[in-house]
């Protein structure tokens, strides 16, 4: 089962697949960090992992404290993204001090490791496919994920209904989004489902038919 949620200003999916024993893992913690452990609660669900499937504080500011609810919950995300983990910005950190401000926890998770390309995490009965699609950040990844329902990706902000992720974000690169389009995700299968990490779910097929993005590559 995929139990996903929009959260925040950004209205972001944080995404729970579940798997076996009542035991889960979490793609993407917005920074509503309460929604997402009131969700894992109310399904009875065990965490084993969270995976951040880029570093953007949308997707990652409220990954310190879900983590931290849990015990010995490690956090997966690809290393050209680490940064975002200390100081969500990139730069300055003027946004972390905002959001810490509201009390949101934006101190480094205990338990931090890479995933990189084709790495795979395996864990209650779901197996989970690192593929590196640079282009949005430089560590972006999208999750090529096999559990009892079968096999779905998670895209992201890499790939979404009708449209792509922006790419005019400090790290961002149109020709690396595309080329990592081109070349990893446009040779799934077309019948593949795709979570993305904003908006409603679609498929690989209906993207390479109607997205305009992808219909010129």
């Amino acid at each position: 089962m995929i139990i996903g949620r929009s959260l925040w200003v950004a209205g972001t999916n944080t995404w729970i697949i579940t798997g076996d024993n009542n035991e889960c893992v979490v793609v993407d913690c917005p920074p509503d960090p309460q929604a997402i452990v009131d969700l894992i609660t109310e399904h009875n669900l065990t965490p084993k992992a969270i995976v951040a499937t880029h570093g953007h504080v949308d997707h990652t500011g409220g990954i310190p404290t879900v983590s931290r609810n849990y015990t010995n919950v490690p956090v997966y995300r690809h290393r050209g993204d680490a940064h975002y983990l200390t100081d969500p910005l990139g730069a300055s950190g003027m946004l972390r001090e905002a959001l810490r401000a509201t009390g949101l926890d934006l101190q480094e998770p205990e338990l931090i490791c890479d995933l990189e390309d084709s790495d795979t995490v395996r864990g209650a009965g779901i197996l989970i496919k690192a593929i590196h699609t640079p282009g949005h950040t430089p560590g972006s990844i999208c999750l090529l994920v096999t559990n009892p329902d079968g096999e779905m990706l998670f895209s992201g902000d890499h790939l979404f209904r009708g449209s792509i992720g922006r790419t005019d974000l400090p790290g961002g690169s149109a020709e690396l989004l595309l080329q990592s389009m081109r070349d990893k995700i446009l040779p799934l299968s077309d019948d593949l489902r795709v979570f993305p990490g904003h908006g409603q779910t679609t498929t690989i097929g209906h993207e390479r038919t109607t997205n305009p993005f992808l219909r010129q590559l």
